[in-house]
């Protein structure tokens, strides 16, 4: 319970106490010529008794009634402070996380952002290097081909250039050719020489310059054929044997070859005279036409060949290491978008965190405030409830008052009786009224307050009657509450320490 509450309380239950001692203490003996304020009514004692009951039971109902209000507006007031008091606690802390989220969520997002920027460049760059790798795949690829085929090219001009050199070198070794000794001027006719050459043969050499070398085997003879010349130059003689030898000359590849020849057989036969004559050798040099020459392509296509593959495989090497090069910067941009993306993923889920924080201070600043709407609409029903009851109060009171005031006519020997009636029904209402104040107070003390209404019993007078049409002397009423001064007393002190010891007890405390 708050400090001001319990100020309310005390304060409340002192003034209700001095209020009825003062009342009581003040109560005086009314004379039969004094004139109520009030409006006087005449009426039996029974129909006062009556009114009286009556309103004694509205009071008592009343107070109940204000008892009860106070209760809950006291429980309707500690709820609201109780609200009031969540409301700031939630204001402060949503104020606090508020402006501590909001830096957070502030960088949180500045981060997300440059996170999701580094995530595009990365992936950016990767599909780059994606696309380069491809690129130099397929170049690799190309360059790979390029070398497959120019090594194919290079083996078929390498054997191209072997199938010429084995050529070349084969006419170089020489070939067993066959030749013919024909008469010159009739080719159609073996020579007369032709008996000497018994093989019928010839063997051609190819020789660097691209001339022949032309060897004619001389089986017999050799005693007889003196000379041998072509083009006028004379062809060697290699002896193989006693009567053999091997004739050799050097010509242009040709398919006959017209030789001199000097035939002495003057030592067999002393008359017959040196011949002289020209026969016609039958021999085709022509098969070694055109071997240097497709040497000489089969080397330079070979070299060629070479030096394409030597191009293909520095291109293919260079198309490569782009390639390896390429393969890399996609792994090493895989790399950096991945760690991208583990950075833009973290960033998200801090900024996330950062918004829910937020959005949970500001729920519960919201459910505070709901909560304390609902509380201020119940202390302001419990409100209004109290101030119904102690207007119900006052009013009850104000009745009770009237009927205390109607003056009761009766006969001169009934006096006495009506005295004493009326002296029991002011004891009554003074206790009603002690006992509706003690119950105030009670609920005072242990409730919350922020007023409070207590019935204070009002003063008891009896005004001297009119003189019946019958009597010309007034004769005084009993003095109503002079018998019972002491006990009314003692319940002004009693009502008045209720209010008291609280104070003190507040004080000592």
């Amino acid at each position: 319970m708050t400090s001001h509450v319990k100020n309310t309380l005390v304060t409340t239950a002192a003034i209700a106490g001095a209020l009825a001692a003062t009342t009581l203490f003040n109560t005086t003996t009314v004379k039969a010529d004094t004139t109520s304020s009030a409006p006087v009514t005449t009426t039996t004692s029974a129909t006062k008794d009556t009114a009286i009951a009556s309103a004694q039971a509205k009071v008592n109902s009343a107070s109940a009634a204000v008892v009860s209000a106070q209760a809950a507006y006291g429980s309707a007031s500690t709820a609201a402070s109780d609200a009031a008091a969540k409301t700031a606690a939630a204001s402060a802390s949503a104020a606090a996380t508020s402006a501590a989220t909001s830096s957070a969520v502030a960088n949180a997002q500045a981060a997300a952002d440059s996170a999701a920027t580094a995530k595009s460049t990365a992936d950016a760059n990767l599909a780059k290097a994606q696309s380069n790798a491809a690129a130099t795949s397929r170049a690799k690829f190309m360059t790979s081909a390029a070398v497959v085929s120019a090594q194919s090219a290079v083996a078929s001009a390498s054997a191209k250039a072997s199938d010429a050199d084995s050529a070349v070198a084969s006419a170089e070794a020489g070939q067993t050719v066959t030749a013919n000794l024909m008469k010159s001027d009739d080719p159609t006719q073996a020579s007369a020489a032709q008996q000497y050459f018994a093989t019928k043969t010839a063997i051609v050499k190819l020789l660097p310059s691209g001339q022949v070398q032309i060897t004619i085997p001389l089986t017999s003879g050799l005693k007889f054929l003196k000379e041998v010349s072509y083009n006028g130059v004379d062809a060697t003689f290699t002896k193989t044997g006693d009567d053999s030898a091997n004739i050799t000359f050097t010509a242009d590849p040709a398919t006959s070859y017209t030789l001199a020849m000097t035939i002495d057989i003057t030592s067999v036969m002393p008359f017959m005279p040196i011949m002289h004559e020209k026969a016609l050798l039958d021999v085709d040099t022509t098969i070694f036409n055109g071997l240097l020459a497709a040497k000489s392509d089969a080397d330079a296509a070979l070299t060629s060949a070479q030096a394409a593959l030597s191009t293909a495989e520095t291109n293919a090497a260079t198309v490569a290491q782009v390639a390896s090069n390429a393969a890399s910067a996609v792994t090493a941009a895989a790399m950096v978008a991945s760690d991208a993306a583990v950075v833009a993923t973290s960033a998200a889920t801090n900024l996330t965190s950062a918004q829910a924080a937020n959005s949970t201070a500001q729920a519960a600043l919201t459910s505070a405030q709901a909560a304390q709407s609902a509380a201020d609409a119940t202390l302001a029903t419990a409100k209004a409830n109290l101030d119904s009851a102690n207007a119900a109060l006052t009013s009850a009171q104000a009745e009770l008052k009237s009927a205390q005031n109607i003056v009761v006519v009766t006969p001169a020997s009934s006096a006495a009786s009506s005295a004493s009636s009326a002296t029991s029904s002011a004891t009554n209402s003074a206790a009603s009224a002690a006992t509706a104040t003690s119950n105030v107070a009670s609920s005072a003390s242990t409730t919350t307050v922020t007023s409070a209404v207590v019935a204070t019993p009002a003063t008891t007078k009896k005004a001297t009657s009119s003189t019946p049409a019958s009597s010309t002397t007034a004769k005084t009423l009993p003095q109503t509450g002079n018998e019972n001064q002491s006990a009314l007393v003692a319940l002004g002190l009693a009502i008045l320490t209720l209010g008291i010891y609280p104070m003190m007890k507040r004080k000592h405390a």
